[in-house]
């Protein structure tokens, strides 16, 4: 049977029928939905982990113990997930360990655009690249049986337009594996420098072998075409590479990393002109140029960015095609209307705060109207860098605060927490705790009281969290009630060592409510106090300040802001 699935769809059936027993993740787009779909089949059991570096980790330990494993993050996930994974490649697997990792060419929804191939080159772990939701199926199975017989985790790549896309897949039956038997030894998974000088020498010998064998891989293909002109090229670009160049030979490569050396020397000598269509860095085209195989690549494509036919045909065959812009006003993204955050950012924004960012919905504090947010750079990173204000500055504290998410604390926050006590700094620390992980879609994490298949489970306390770890100054706000949230802030400003305010208010998404909506009456005195909000359903017309009742929430923000009585 086929059926019309996303590439991330297409991935979590593939790991279905594989047999993969254990799942885990964190959350991030454009990977989240791998694991979600995984959490809707009983025979696989699924996790969201604190962050991708546990979630690794328990992979690693779920494989040793014999059981098909896949782990899912983005890219900027795995920098958080490297520690675990170089050396997991030493120690190699018991039983296939894939780790799906999602791209993210143009940054549609991430701090950076880094390429996952390079990150694997350094761990010397094999990458396998799908270009439609078909392969990405078939791909996530290879990956199981390649992790096996080159005792290796395998990582299944993946870009946003690949996972994000929809195309058939043919449905096949789960391959029901026993657990392999598990043996302890030392040699294998205790890397002390004396055992881990010993896997290096495995590490490089299996990298060869692997590119050896890849000439054989049938992942890896050419399809014929005119001699004139030959393109190299992987994942969703070749999709891209087909619909520009039909008449060009292509090698498409499944593998990206090791590659199929020799199949590249055979096909660069077919062709006149020998050209690397890549996204991102030149990740294959330098390792070819390193063998003396003559290609071009970068010198005609763009480091980055996602690639389109339109931008092939024009940097291959000089054909410009102009595209018409139409008149469309833009649509910037914006916090929702009722997003409890809102109420936290108009008072940061009041204050004249400076506001050290976190990675979450609540970024788009930084946009206008509310403008208030100086700096994002990583997940759980606006705790460590308010300890730096206040080290760089002893006068900083009384006017900076870190603002971060409840799942973003979970992740990567507490440590920042420690460091900050235990350094003596004097900081501000707003925990937005909006009862779940929204940015990526709401997803259940240690504070919800509830696992990825919605089960009841110990529910973190964040209060007491930040207590456990020598935080005296705990408040704790209704942000939709702006009197109490600015009058908590003002008194963590005014302490001479770390403060927290938590800001709890579930997402108004989550209560999924039918809303009539607020309405402004005459005695509206046109301040805009309210517009200052930056709630999209307050509009300010012609005939003065007007609520877009199909918008509004009835958060009450608004309300609290109104001098007058002019909107109930």
């Amino acid at each position: 049977m086929k059926k019309l699935l996303l590439g991330d769809f297409a991935v979590a059936r593939g790991a279905w029928e594989a047999g993969v027993k254990v799942a885990t993740a964190y959350p991030g787009t454009p990977s989240t939905e791998i694991t979600e779909e995984l959490a809707r089949y009983p025979e696989v059991y699924s996790e969201w982990s604190p962050n991708e570096k546990v979630a690794l980790e328990v992979g690693i330990g779920s494989a040793m113990r014999g059981a098909r494993t896949i782990v899912s993050m983005k890219h900027v996930g795995l920098n958080v997930a490297c520690d675990p994974l170089f050396t997991a490649a030493y120690t190699g697997v018991n039983a296939g360990l894939v780790i799906a990792v999602a791209d993210d060419p143009s940054v549609f929804s991430s701090q950076n655009e880094q390429d996952t191939r390079l990150t694997a080159v350094s761990a010397k772990v094999p990458v396998i690249e799908p270009s439609d939701s078909e392969e990405a199926k078939e791909f996530a199975k290879q990956a199981f049986e390649l992790s096996e017989k080159y005792d290796t985790p395998v990582i299944l790549r993946l870009t946003t337009r690949v996972a994000h896309s929809q195309s058939l897949v043919e449905l096949g039956e789960r391959k029901e594996l026993p657990n392999k038997a598990y043996e302890r030894n030392i040699a294998k998974y205790v890397m002390m420098p004396a055992n881990a000088r010993v896997k290096h020498v495995v590490v490089e010998d299996r990298i060869k072998k692997l590119s050896e064998d890849s000439n054989a891989f049938s992942i890896n293909r050419v399809e014929e075409g005119s001699k004139d002109l030959g393109i190299i090229c992987s994942g969703g670009v070749y999709q891209y590479v087909k619909e520009a160049l039909p008449e060009a030979s292509v090698l498409k490569l499944g593998m990206v990393y090791p590659l199929p050396y020799k199949m590249i020397a055979e096909f660069a000598k077919s062709v006149k002109r020998c050209v690397v269509a890549e996204e991102l860095a030149p990740h294959i085209e330098t390792l070819v140029k390193a063998e003396g195989i003559a290609v071009e690549g970068k010198n005609i494509f763009p480091l980055n960015g996602e690639f389109s036919a339109k931008l092939i045909r024009e940097k291959i065959l000089g054909e410009k095609s102009e595209v018409k812009a139409e008149n469309v006003p833009a649509r910037p993204p914006v916090l929702c209307a009722g997003c409890p955050h809102r109420g936290v950012f108009y008072v940061l924004s009041k204050l004249k705060l400076n506001v050290l960012g976190d990675i979450g919905c609540y970024t788009l504090g930084a946009v206008p109207p509310l403008g208030s947010m100086d700096a994002v750079v990583c997940m759980g990173a606006s705790i460590g860098m308010a300890v730096g204000f206040d080290k760089a500055d002893p006068e900083a504290h009384k006017h900076s605060v870190a603002v971060i998410g409840d799942s973003t604390f979970i992740h990567s926050g507490i440590t920042g927490l420690v460091d900050a006590v235990y350094n003596r700094a004097k900081i501000t620390v707003v925990i937005l705790d909006n009862r779940t992980t929204g940015m990526t879609g709401h997803q259940n994490h240690p504070a919800t009281g509830k696992t990825i298949k919605n089960e009841p489970t110990y529910e973190l306390q964040l209060d007491e969290v930040c207590r456990a770890v020598g935080v005296k100054n705990v408040r704790m706000v209704d942000p939709a009630n702006l009197k109490e949230t600015e009058e908590a802030i003002k008194a963590a400003l005014a302490e001479e060592e770390v403060s927290v305010v938590i800001a709890k208010h579930p997402c108004v998404l989550l209560t999924k409510k039918l809303y009539n909506g607020f309405k402004v009456n005459d005695k509206c005195k046109k301040c805009k106090a309210c517009m200052k909000l930056g709630c999209p359903a307050i509009v300010n017309g012609k005939n003065g300040i007007t609520i877009d009742t199909s918008l509004c929430t009835e958060c009450g923000l608004c309300k609290s802001v109104c001098k007058f009585g002019a909107i109930e």
